[in-house]
């Protein structure tokens, strides 16, 4: 048995224990307490290898009396041979091929990596992170029952298990934004061509992970295009590479008199159709990587909207949240200081995003004005008084759900009975729920950064009313199951285990991993509307592809904020006052056309309307095709 050997060795077990934790899902899957569970102590299907090979953390100790006690108390099926006669002959060492044990409740609360589950009738015991059982993901049979030595034995030899470290490297590699040896998710799959613009793009910036994961996902849309015209290499080679990138320091005065100093990021994509239309994002994890993601993301989606203009996305990795109003006036109007001089009507207009409201955009533009010394083309976003009624504020959540209607009309369906799960609780998720009540759907969830909020009677307009009210005072969901009993809150979960019939994540991108895409598939969802950009890890593209999910990209479905931005910016839409049924009737049109656009741009490049690839590559096609021309006719610009 082999335990940490000082300090050193025992903080880094913590911290993989700690890592574990952070990757436990919402809850244990124990079918009920009591039951047998296979433990899978013997060899099995693992390499036999690794009985002899040496745990890291620690030299081996001398076995206490404790440990001596809790030996005696082990059942053996068999005896092992004299240590003399097993080292002469060489023979291999009997082993007991299982422990049977039942699950229970101490066992849950003492490993907080492992969860219980069926697996070909019988219930194993699963890592958390890895999600593989047996052999070298084996727990201590005795669980709490022996010394704490003991179980942090277990642990040990878990976390030093080959299958196990792999899975933390992964895990460690994208929290630390590094880039992993073979990182081409789809280059087996591309042609040479193709795969040479990821690696061109990889050697240029090998450490963007969320940048390098979206444009893989483009060149691999884009493989059959690129086989008809290899003029097209070029130009997607130009189109990767922003017209501009603006990262500055934003210094402010807190109100206890601080100084504090964050980073502004502005990429300017591409301009080749008009002057750039995307989102502030304040929020702590915002990077330089995640700038050009969403700027690219913003391209492709403007280009395939009916008003053709360019892309950018923007930001800082400032936390509105907790601040108070004027921490964060401070903040936006350093933040302007040096964004101003790259905005204007005719070069650059922002709109809100994650972690930009009404408040965030109001002393944005405010700062603005006062520093271009005119009121020319406000900000698009939500209005207050200075700039008449908003249009922006539903237009892209309305529009998720239009653009999911008309995926559905197309398979002789439609929403009325259906049930539909909701990540996020912010602007966009708050008005898919009200739309898809309007259908008649039954939306059950929704979700916050510390856990979801799931009520199986569903949501209606009082229940939104009041989640609006619980997130303006930046309380936690979990204060709605005070008032609603019959919903509950579950901690650092997701709701992807809930079934459904229709998925919408609405909050960031890559909420959705491999696992949490296995969940929707067992969970009976079919179709998934993208609300956030990229919501889906690659991994989780290929287990919906797999499982025939039809996906609605957000490059196409979240179009109807491009749209209500363009109406907002339109003189007419400015000096009359739009009724919601007009508005809500030239979004439909406008979304309307996206979705046609989309599958015709499939077709012609041999996509079946009914393949879940379908909207997805014809979405990208056929706003690089647009993109495409506009800049082969400017020339090399």
């Amino acid at each position: 048995m082999l335990l940490p050997g000082g300090g050193l060795g025992m903080n880094s077990m913590m911290d993989d224990m700690n890592l574990i934790q952070q990757a436990q899902r919402h809850h244990l899957v124990v079918r009920e307490l009591g039951e047998e569970i296979d433990l899978e102590i013997g060899p099995g299907d693992d390499d036999p290898a690794f009985a002899n090979t040496p745990l890291i953390g620690g030299p081996p100790r001398e076995p206490s009396a404790e440990d001596h006690d809790e030996s005696k108390n082990m059942v053996m099926v068999s005896q092992l041979p004299s240590d003399d006669q097993d080292m002469s002959k060489g023979q291999p060492v009997k082993r007991k091929k299982k422990v049977v044990k039942r699950w229970r409740e101490e066992w849950a609360d003492t490993y907080k990596w492992a969860y219980v589950d069926v697996k070909e009738g019988t219930a194993r015991i699963f890592c958390s992170v890895c999600r593989e059982y047996g052999r070298k993901h084996r727990r201590n049979p005795y669980g709490n029952e022996g010394s704490r030595n003991m179980q942090m034995s277990a642990l040990e030899e878990h976390n030093n298990s080959l299958l196990h470290k792999e899975a933390l490297r992964l895990q460690m590699a994208s929290k630390d934004k590094i880039i992993a040896d073979k990182p081409i998710y789809v280059k087996a799959l591309m042609s040479k061509t193709a795969g040479s613009i990821v690696e061109a793009a990889l050697k240029r910036d090998p450490h963007e992970v969320e940048f390098i994961q979206s444009l893989q996902e483009v060149v691999h849309a884009l493989e059959r295009v690129i086989a008809k015209n290899s003029h097209y290499v070029s130009i997607m080679e130009r189109l990767l590479e922003p017209e501009r990138m603006i990262v500055f320091r934003v210094p402010w005065v807190d109100d206890r008199g601080e100084t504090n100093v964050n980073r502004g990021f502005r990429v300017q994509f591409n301009q080749a159709l008009g002057p750039c239309r995307g989102g502030f994002r304040f929020h702590p994890s915002m990077t330089l990587s995640i700038t050009k993601f969403l700027g690219f993301e913003q391209t492709l989606k403007n280009a395939l909207s009916p008003y053709k203009i360019g892309g950018a996305a923007g930001g800082s990795d400032f936390d509105p949240k907790g601040k108070s109003d004027n921490e964060v006036m401070r903040f936006c109007q350093s933040f302007m200081n040096e964004m101003f001089r790259y905005l204007g009507i005719d070069k650059d207009l922002p709109s809100e995003e994650m972690g930009v409201g009404t408040r965030e955009m109001g002393y944005l533009f405010g700062q603005y004005r006062r520093l271009a010394g005119h009121f020319q083309g406000s900000f698009t976003g939500p209005r207050i008084f200075w700039s008449g009624s908003s249009l922006r504020t539903e237009a892209t959540g309305y529009g998720l759900v239009f653009f999911a209607q008309l995926l559905l009309a197309d398979l002789n369906k439609d929403f009325k009975g259906l049930r539909c799960v909701v990540s996020g609780s912010g602007k966009i998720a708050l008005h898919v729920l009200e739309k898809l009540i309007a259908y008649g759907a039954l939306p059950i969830t929704v979700s916050d950064s510390k856990g979801y909020l799931v009520d199986e009677e569903g949501f209606d307009y009082m229940k939104i009313s009041f989640l609006r009210e619980i997130k303006a005072q930046n309380r936690s969901l979990r204060d709605y199951s005070k008032t609603y009993a019959r919903s509950k809150y579950y901690d650092e979960a997701k709701p992807w285990t809930e079934r459904c019939d229709v998925a919408f994540p609405c909050a960031t991108q890559n909420e959705i991993d491999q696992s949490d895409a296995i969940s929707l598939v067992n969970s009976g969802c079919r179709i998934l509307v993208e609300g956030s950009n990229m919501p889906c890890t690659p991994d989780a593209v290929d287990i919906l592809r797999k499982a025939n999910v039809l996906i609605a990209p957000a490059v196409a479905a979240g179009a109807g904020g491009v749209v209500a931005g363009e109406f907002e910016l339109n003189h007419e839409c400015n000096s009359v006052n739009w009724s919601p049924e007009d508005f809500e009737s030239k979004l439909q049109e406008a979304m309307k056309q996206t979705y046609q656009r989309s599958l015709k741009a499939a077709a012609d490049f041999g996509y079946q309307k009914e393949s879940p690839e379908a909207l997805v590559h014809g979405a990208i096609i056929s706003a690089f095709l647009t993109l495409a021309q506009a800049m082969t006719d400017q020339g090399c610009v």
